[in-house]
């Protein structure tokens, strides 16, 4: 079996991302990518439980040096390409990767100043420990497909939260949340995007019972321009909630929108 149960385990309990804790804009998505490719989970998690001590729960992980041990496995035109995710996303010759250029955008939105190159910045900077610009978070842990559930084919039948989607996020989404709070609290992000949320109202009522006497305000998208989301401005921290993700659905321009004049919405209160 490819995928180890203590490494699955060990994934699950202390995987929350990439980057630093320290960075002043976090960017937290629904869950880590790319959940259909066995050896590409199986990479990511050996080498999570044999980098990240148990010892250090919720460490991040460096982006950089894990995509060189998960081998790129993709089909077509660019196979022969590039060896390893590093190569395909960070290397001489790296791809764009269509969330991230929206999520750079949105950076220097945030920061009023004209974004540079966004696929050098992808290459040198994004999710950097060292920079402390952004970090990469994950609600759920589990490298999963949108449209399917593999992990209820692996033979681990005493984890039983693993025979569905619905129920892996039950048993993990308590703990979680409560983490990146706390974290909230304790490192003080300038702003926590939430994107590509399936649970909003389930979201907001875990904020309001963390912080009490926060208050949402639902702000209505402007085609083409700004997503919908939901704003807590929780103590030192913007908090955004919303269910649209930073890239084109089924690669529909119409489904897009402009990422870094949202940063400077934002940024202008």
């Amino acid at each position: 079996m490819l995928i180890k149960e203590k490494a699955l385990i060990h994934w699950v309990n202390n995987f929350y991302g990439y980057g630093s804790w320290d960075a002043r804009i976090w960017f937290i998505a629904h869950e880590e990518g790319s959940g259909d490719m066995p050896q590409e989970v199986a990479d990511k998690l050996n080498y999570f439980h044999k980098i990240h001590a148990p010892e250090k729960p919720g460490m991040l992980c460096d982006i950089r040096e894990l995509y060189r041990q998960v081998s790129f496995s993709l089909n077509g035109p660019r196979a022969d390409l590039f060896k390893n995710l590093f190569e395909y996303r960070f290397g001489s010759h790296a791809v764009q990767h269509g969330t991230w250029k929206n999520l750079i955008a949105f950076v220097f939105g945030f920061a009023n100043i004209p974004a540079p190159d966004l696929l050098e910045y992808q290459k040198k900077s994004l999710a950097s420990a060292s920079k402390n610009s952004e970090a990469l978070l994950r609600l759920y842990p589990l490298p999963a497909h949108n449209h399917a559930w593999y992990y209820s084919w692996l033979d681990l039948p005493h984890l039983t939260y693993l025979q569905s989607r619905a129920a892996y996020q039950q048993h993990v989404y308590k703990d979680r949340i409560q983490v990146i709070l706390n974290n909230v609290g304790v490192y003080k992000p300038e702003v926590v995007v939430m994107y590509g949320m399936e649970n909003i109202n389930t979201l907001k009522k875990s904020v309001q019972e963390f912080y009490p006497a926060v208050k949402f305000k639902m702000s209505k998208a402007i085609k083409g321009k700004i997503p919908m989301y939901h704003r807590a401005d929780l103590p030192d921290t913007t908090l955004i909630l919303t269910t649209q993700i930073p890239a084109l659905r089924h690669n529909r321009i119409e489904t897009g929108f402009d990422w870094n004049a949202f940063g400077e919405k934002l940024s202008s209160g």
